[in-house]
């Protein structure tokens, strides 16, 4: 079976009405499908002014807005899409979600023998923790457990997150769909002094960035209170906002000082990004790190959580600091010895700049494809597909 020979129906909780790393993997692993002949179709909410335009064929699912985060969709099963995936004719189904949608199609797939493929990209389990509900988080685990133990092989972006969920028992066959990274994007040479300059940045200020959607779940308290003990030091730094989201003011309150510079996007991304001097990465609910995996490409040195994803990607003491998630006293010592050593914060970006080269979308992609030949082939011999 070649790749041309695929066809393969793709359902998403949120596949391009909101911008985030999840679906941006999504829509590249579709272009590059398309690409060399494989027929893809997916399967997600739509709304009148998404973030961007869709990879491929579209079709909406029934949606209502998540209550308390209206920008999301909560969809509501394949419903009446289910007629156009049985003429489409897949041979294969890919679920990119464990929600509602996730749920309908992973009976419709049981009803027609079709095999499935689930993709993990977030730890939803941890979100209880920013909401007052972290009691759930164990319910959670046991809801995903029961969810991807009856898809014939799932895919973690990440080696730390595929031992997470190894040891959670979510699956016996749990393989690696990892992450690309633009190289013509992301790279030193976007770095701007003029760009630093335009937002009130001297040339030899220490910067510390911030990259990623501004929500509760990426960490952004323990961001302020590192800040906070950053100042409390007398450690001279600026602060970079990198992006934006609908925790923004909380945010703004706990890093007054810091500059936002809104959303960014293509080249204008890598701009920002490289324009940095460090990346403080604390979140704990990544599954892979696309932010620190992209700083990485422009020479940052990485201080992050010592948590799924960051944890495959920083080598402690070479491309940054892993440190405890909520040690903030930790995660000072760290930035303190980047900001008052810039020999050593250089070799850390060039350090992480190297191990950026690894991934491309090419080789990432290509395993996914072959996992896709892979399962097919084994239902077929198994005379179950």
């Amino acid at each position: 079976m070649q790749i041309s020979d695929l066809r393969i129906a793709l359902t998403s909780g949120n596949y391009n009405y909101v911008r985030d790393g999840a679906n941006r993997a999504l829509n590249n692993l579709v272009g590059w499908l398309l690409d060399r002949g494989a027929a893809v179709r997916v399967y997600a909410p739509v709304v009148a002014e998404p973030a961007f335009a869709p990879t491929g064929d579209l079709v909406a699912v029934r949606s209502v807005p998540l209550p308390f985060r209206p920008e999301y969709q909560v969809p509501l099963g394949l419903g009446a899409a289910k007629r156009d995936i049985d003429a489409f004719k897949p041979n294969i189904m890919h679920l990119s979600s464990p929600e509602l949608l996730g749920h309908s199609t992973l009976r419709y797939a049981k009803s027609r023998k079709l095999p499935v493929l689930a993709s993990v990209h977030t730890r939803f389990e941890t979100y209880f923790r920013y909401y007052g509900i972290g009691f759930l988080e164990p319910l959670g685990v046991a809801i995903q457990r029961r969810f991807y133990q009856q898809c014939d092989a799932i895919v973690a972006p990440s080696d730390s997150m595929a031992d997470v969920l190894r040891e959670e028992r979510m699956n016996a066959d749990v393989g690696i769909w990892s992450r690309g990274i633009d190289r013509d994007v992301f790279n030193p040479a976007r770095r701007s002094l003029d760009w630093r300059r335009s937002l009130g940045i001297a040339d030899d200020d220490f910067v510390i960035a911030f990259f990623g959607r501004i929500v509760l779940e990426k960490g952004i308290d323990v961001f302020g209170d590192v800040i906070v003990e950053l100042k409390r030091r007398g450690i001279a730094h600026k602060v970079l906002v990198i992006g934006d989201g609908p925790a923004r003011d909380t945010f703004a309150a706990q890093v007054p000082e810091a500059i936002f510079a809104g959303h960014q996007a293509g080249t204008d991304l890598g701009r920002a990004i490289a324009s940095a001097d460090l990346l403080l990465q604390p979140s704990v609910t990544e599954t892979f790190g696309n932010v620190t995996s992209e700083a990485m490409a422009c020479a940052l040195p990485v201080v992050g959580a010592d948590a799924t994803g960051t944890r495959s990607l920083v080598t402690h003491g070479v491309t940054g600091a892993l440190i405890a998630p909520r040690d903030i006293a930790g995660y000072a010592d760290a930035i303190a010895h980047y900001a008052d050593d810039c020999t050593a914060a250089h070799a850390a970006g060039k350090a992480g700049e190297r191990v950026a080269d690894g991934y491309t979308w090419d080789a990432v992609n290509g395993t996914l494809a072959a996992k896709y030949i892979d399962i097919i082939a084994r239902r077929r011999a198994a005379g179950k597909g």
